[in-house]
């Protein structure tokens, strides 16, 4: 039987977890402290604390962060005035939106999109008549078993954040967030095949054996083997860069074959800590036995 206190956290998770919801689907709407307060069943005198207490940052942090993140996808994606973005952003001047891009992802916007990450045609850089070279160094690591706590997520592979956001107040109140704990993106698509809105993917913390899952949760198991493993840093929003280089110039020369399983992300360091431009991601490529 859970005890009183116990049920609480979890109370107190589960509207968390509505508000995080709430604030990813809603970052063009109100999302005032009466509001957000309101989602949640709590006095607003006492929500921000109990939701920073339990997601490590304030609903207004996190709704600047997922406003910059989708900000930083449309600038390597679309070809929508700056001005635009900005303002979709929340800023009221570009100015404003520079300032706070470029602390986050290490460029002032133009230059970001300058740099061309994902718009049609923006490949991988190569040389003149020579091979094509990458950023990336790819390792053959023996990665272990995994054990996975999950929340399913359909549509943008850049909105997986959604259910991230959701996982954490459930991981917080089950004790999950120490040191060891290690949060997992597994991705079931290719999105260069499969329309934005049928992408499928799980968001995953890892778990010990005594802990189960709900009507909210469930359990995935990601098998130990041989993996190759590219590290990324730098923002998500450039993930996908990544994967084309893994996929089209590095695998198909390696000798390797990949294994019937997805690939997944371990991401080592937290953006709610951590500026954009200093995110650390591990994108693991199961390979066939070698």
């Amino acid at each position: 039987m859970i005890g009183r206190k116990s049920q609480t956290r979890l109370d107190y998770a589960e509207r968390i977890a509505r508000v995080a919801t709430h604030i990813a689907g809603h970052l063009d709407d109100d999302l005032s402290l009466e509001r957000l307060a309101g989602i949640a069943c709590l006095s607003p005198y006492h929500f921000h604390r109990i939701y920073r207490a339990m997601t490590g940052e304030t609903a207004a942090e996190t709704a600047r962060r997922l406003r910059l993140h989708r900000a930083a996808h449309s600038l390597v994606a679309s070809q929508l005035p700056i001005a635009r973005i900005a303002a979709r952003a929340g800023y009221g001047s570009v100015a404003a939106f520079t300032r706070a891009f470029a602390v986050s992802y290490g460029h002032a916007p133009a230059a970001y999109r300058r740099r061309g990450r994902l718009l049609p045609g923006a490949g991988c850089p190569q040389e003149e008549d020579g091979p094509m070279t990458s950023p990336w160094i790819v390792t053959l690591q023996p990665m272990p078993a995994l054990r996975l706590a999950t929340i399913h997520h359909v549509g943008p592979y850049m909105e997986i954040g959604r259910a991230f956001d959701r996982l954490m107040p459930w991981a917080a109140a089950r004790g999950l967030l120490g040191a060891g704990a290690v949060t997992v993106g597994v991705y079931y698509a290719d999105p260069g095949t499969v329309a934005a809105k049928d992408l499928s993917a799980d968001a995953g913390i890892s778990i010990g054996r005594e802990i189960e899952g709900d009507a909210t949760v469930h359990i995935v198991l990601i098998a130990a083997g041989t993996h190759a493993v590219l590290r990324h840093r730098g923002p998500y929003a450039e993930l996908e860069r990544a994967y084309d280089w893994l996929y089209r110039a590095w695998l198909p020369a390696s000798g390797h074959e990949p294994a019937d399983r997805p690939p997944y992300e371990i991401y080592r360091n937290d953006p709610r800590e951590v500026p954009a431009q200093d995110l650390v991601t591990d994108i693991c490529l199961p390979l066939a036995d070698v």
